[in-house]
């Protein structure tokens, strides 16, 4: 009795399903822990005033105040609206640098108490050098001069 030998036959395979739940899995991940830039989502209007434009903004941090109160420093949100958390966030971001300037950007339709939040903490840190973005003033078109009486 001759018995056959079947490991000729045997051809090797990759099975490619893993591999492709596990790049499907790799996907999932770098889609939602990627960094999305806070500033292009933020729709501001800021509040309008006359005055001169501050000289050297780049190196500011940045403390945005959206319309519903809602608090951004830099490119991190505040999960919640509460004076420590803001703190704890500033401190987190700025680290142990107080003289660095600070540029708050609050929405004109933003309640005036999370304004006053945002400069109570910062007040507490040690901030110094706030600045407040304004949008420029549009010219009004010139009353039209009457007849005279």
């Amino acid at each position: 009795m001759r018995i056959r030998d079947h490991r000729k036959d045997d051809e090797p395979e990759i099975n490619l399903v893993p591999l492709i739940d596990v790049i499907l899995v790799l996907i999932i991940f770098f889609v939602v822990t990627a960094t999305f830039d806070a500033r292009s989502v933020l729709k501001l209007e800021l509040p309008r005033a006359t005055g001169e434009a501050a000289s050297d903004t780049s190196k500011a941090l940045s403390v945005l105040v959206n319309a519903d109160g809602r608090y951004f420093v830099d490119d991190r949100e505040v999960l919640r609206d509460d004076l420590e958390s803001l703190k704890a966030t500033l401190s987190e971001v700025a680290g142990t640098d107080r003289d660095r300037p600070v540029l708050l950007r609050a929405d004109a339709r933003t309640p005036h108490q999370a304004v006053v939040t945002a400069y109570d903490a910062l007040g507490q840190l040690g901030f110094q050098r706030v600045m407040i973005a304004t949008a420029p003033e549009t010219r009004a078109a010139a009353p039209a001069e009457g007849a005279r009486r």
